[in-house]
This record gives structure tokens, C-alpha cells and sequence, in this order.
């Protein structure tokens, strides 16, 4: 792959050129694919996942943003494992609906979500590299499915659980191992490998070609991307030492406690593991809670070890 093929890797981007209005394109091509619809972005909004520091890229880049429909979806990109990461991803919607209600307004008022996770670590056993959730209430008895009475401009109709409750995509990127032919494949080929096809049609890889091609950025630019790339190499090897000595650790104490604690005890010491890893890289200590899911006060604990 010659320069001129190369192009700045999707999680630097998001976080640097993807909410700038001149490139929305590329995000809604993504969002097009994924969800089947035509996406129109309105706003990228800011929220308190926001964030500009360089540790970002050990833990995740994220990006609000409002559609044409008044849909509030977010993109959370993780890099690193993490351990209570479905906890996150619920922990992570309910506060967007409830920063966008404001107090007496009423229910009818929530928005809602899209929760789009790109993650490149080994989320949970399955075979697909895409899952997709939704919220449904079924008959317990009946098997039907509940549809409830909503009333838009004074009419009464019929609405599903689903058009309310928010809808979640995880995409694991490391499971894609297969020949890009769909939008779909060619935008998860992009994300793993940040290659793009030359004749690709799928939308928002177009624009990429344009917008994201590495001999565009200034030469400033390009050594601090550089430095990322190598800095998430370097934090990617940490924690993989880390797991394996957590993971050591926990199976030693998990014979002492017993077969079910020692499980709960060796993820438990996996993240102490890596927690000393990455506070020895130099990381904040809120960045290291958020890549490892450990307590605030269990992480201040360990930064004053020795």
C-alpha cells in the first residue's frame, strides 16, 4: 500500500476532523450503512465523554450527534478491554437522555438514542463481527408483541416499544476477517485496517478518500499522529502483560478462595494489573478507571502503592 493509499485511521479522526461540519459526510455515510436509513446529522453536540486530552486513545473517542428526526446517536470507539463495558454502554445512554430533558418537560419529550460501540477488543463470545439490540416486550403467555397507545397532533396511534427505547450496535472490528463486498464490510474493512477501496460506492468511504488521505495532513500533524499509533502499540503490549499476569494472579488466589470466587477474584486482579500498568505509563487516574472499570477510590489506592 503506497502513501497516497493511506488514510488517518477512523478513532483519529472522530476525535480530531469528524465534527467539523465540512466533514459530516463521513460520519453519516457510517451511520447510513448501520442503520439501514438515510442519516442526516443536524449538530455534533458536547457531552462530558467529549474529550481533547492525548490519553483519549486508550480509552474512547466519542461523538454526539443530533439527526434530521431530532435522534440523538452516539459512537463510542474503545480500544482497550474493559470489563463492565455493557454497564458503560447503558451507563452511557441513560445519561444522555436525561442531560437532554430538562426538568418538568414532559416524557413525552425523550429522545431517542442510537448507541453505536466500535470496539477493538474481545467484547464476549459470538460469531458475528456486528450485533444489534433492541427493546421488546413480549407475552409472556401470548408470545405477541406490546404496542402502546401514543397520541401525535391530537391522533391516536399505535407505537412499539422500539421507536422509544434506545437502539444499541456493537461492532467488534477484530472478528471482521472476510472480503469486503457490502457498504457494510467495506466500512468495517476501513475501521480494522484504514484501507479503502479506490472504486468504493459506499457512502461516506467516497468522502474519505477526500478527506482523510494522510499526505494531506502537515508534517505537525502527521508526527502527532504517528506518535498515537505508536503509543496505542505500546499501551496495546502493556496490557496484554498485564492480563496475563492478572490473569496468573487470580488463578493462584482463585485456588485459595474457592472455584467461584477465584473468578470474580482473577478479573479482579486483572484489572489492578493493568491499572498499575497504565499509571506507570504515566495516565491520569480518571483515565485509567475509564479504560479498566475499577472505582475511582480503587485506582487513587493503587497510584499511592509503594
Amino acid at each position: 500500500m503506497g502513501q497516497e493509499d493511506r488514510y488517518i485511521r477512523f478513532d483519529w479522526a472522530a476525535k480530531r476532523m469528524l465534527r467539523d461540519k465540512a466533514n459530516y459526510g463521513v460520519l453519516e455515510g457510517l451511520l447510513t450503512v448501520l442503520l439501514g436509513e438515510q442519516v442526516k446529522i443536524e449538530e455534533i453536540l458536547e457531552s462530558e465523554g467529549n474529550q481533547e486530552a492525548d490519553d483519549d486513545k486508550f480509552n474512547r473517542v466519542d461523538i454526539m450527534a443530533r439527526n434530521s428526526k431530532d435522534e440523538l446517536i452516539i459512537v463510542e470507539i474503545q480500544q482497550t478491554r474493559q470489563i463492565h463495558y455493557l454497564e458503560r454502554m447503558l451507563y452511557g445512554v441513560s445519561k444522555v437522555i436525561t442531560d437532554n430533558m430538562h426538568l418538568g418537560e414532559p416524557y413525552s419529550r425523550v429522545k431517542k438514542v442510537y448507541s453505536i460501540n466500535i470496539v477493538y477488543f474481545s467484547l464476549g463470545q459470538g460469531r458475528d463481527y456486528l450485533y444489534h439490540g433492541t427493546t421488546q416486550f413480549v407475552g409472556v403467555h401470548t408470545g405477541d408483541t406490546l404496542e402502546v397507545n401514543a397520541y401525535e397532533s391530537d391522533t391516536l396511534r399505535m407505537r412499539s416499544p422500539k421507536e422509544v427505547f434506545p437502539e444499541y450496535y456493537i461492532i467488534r472490528v477484530n472478528e471482521f476477517n472476510s472480503v469486503a463486498r457490502t457498504p457494510l464490510e467495506e466500512w468495517i474493512a476501513y475501521l480494522k485496517t484504514g484501507a479503502i477501496k479506490a472504486d468504493t460506492q459506499a457512502p461516506g468511504l467516497q468522502e474519505a478518500r477526500r478527506k482523510l488521505q494522510l499526505l494531506a495532513m502537515s508534517d505537525g500533524e502527521r508526527r502527532a499522529y504517528e506518535r498515537h499509533l505508536d503509543a496505542q502499540v505500546l499501551a496495546d503490549e502493556a496490557i496484554d502483560r498485564a492480563h496475563i499476569e492478572g490473569r496468573e494472579e487470580g488463578r493462584k488466589e482463585g485456588h485459595e478462595e474457592g472455584l467461584t470466587e477465584g473468578i470474580s477474584l482473577g478479573e479482579l486482579r486483572k484489572a489492578e494489573a493493568i491499572a498499575r500498568q497504565l499509571l506507570a505509563m504515566g495516565l491520569e487516574t480518571s483515565a485509567v478507571t475509564r479504560a479498566t472499570g475499577l472505582a475511582e477510590a480503587a485506582v487513587a489506592a493503587i497510584a499511592n502503592e509503594g
